[in-house]
C-alpha cells in the first residue's frame, strides 16, 4: 500500500514536468484539413476499395508528415477511412517525430496508432514503447510496451542546462 501511494503520489508531482516534455504535441491540430498523399507509384483496387501508393510516400494533413516506403487508403461509402502505412514509418509533427514499424490513421475517430518498434523524439528528449496511440481531437497520447523491455515504456529527458544567473541549491546540514 506504502509502495502504491508513493507511486501515486510521485505521478502527481511529476506529471506536469512529463507534460512539458512530451515529445510530441498533437493539440493544436486540425484533424478536418484536407489530407494529401504523394508516392513513386499508384495502384488501385476498384473492387477492394483500396489504394496503395509506394515508394517514398509522403501523408500531410495541415503541419502533420508522416512518411512511410508504403500506405493503403481504405474507402468507404467513397470516402476515405483508414490510413495504413508500412516500412519505416515516420510521423512528424511541429515540436517531434515518432517512428514505428507499422502506423494506422483511422479517419472517423481521427485517431492515429504508431506499432512495432516505437520510438517518440524531440531533441535529446525520447520515449520507447511498441504502441502509440494519439487523438488528434483531443491531442491525448498513449504510450504502451507489450512484450518488450519487459513490458515497460521507456523515456530519457535531459534537463535543460542551467543558467549561469541561477543559483545552484546549497546543500543543508544538520546541527
Amino acid at each position: 500500500m506504502r509502495t502504491k501511494l508513493s507511486t501515486l503520489l510521485f505521478l502527481t508531482m511529476a506529471a506536469p514536468a512529463l507534460a512539458a516534455t512530451t515529445p510530441l504535441d498533437f493539440g493544436k491540430h486540425n484533424a478536418n484539413e484536407p489530407i494529401n498523399v504523394s508516392a513513386d507509384a499508384f495502384l488501385a483496387d476498384i473492387k477492394g476499395k483500396t489504394g496503395t501508393y509506394s515508394g517514398n510516400v509522403i501523408v500531410t494533413q495541415g503541419k502533420m508528415r508522416l512518411r512511410a516506403d508504403k500506405v493503403r487508403v481504405n474507402v468507404i461509402d467513397n470516402k476515405p477511412d483508414k490510413i495504413e502505412a508500412t516500412g519505416h514509418v515516420v510521423f512528424d509533427s511541429a515540436s517531434g517525430t515518432a517512428q514505428g514499424d507499422t502506423g494506422v490513421y483511422a479517419i472517423a475517430p481521427r485517431t492515429i496508432t504508431l506499432n512495432g518498434h516505437v520510438v517518440l523524439a524531440k531533441d535529446k528528449n525520447v520515449m520507447r514503447g511498441t504502441v502509440l496511440v494519439v487523438n488528434l481531437i483531443t491531442g491525448a497520447a498513449t504510450l504502451q510496451s507489450k512484450g518488450e523491455n519487459g513490458g515497460r515504456v521507456q523515456g530519457l529527458f535531459t534537463p535543460p542546462p542551467l543558467k549561469p544567473t541561477e543559483s545552484r541549491p546549497q546543500p543543508t546540514t544538520n546541527p
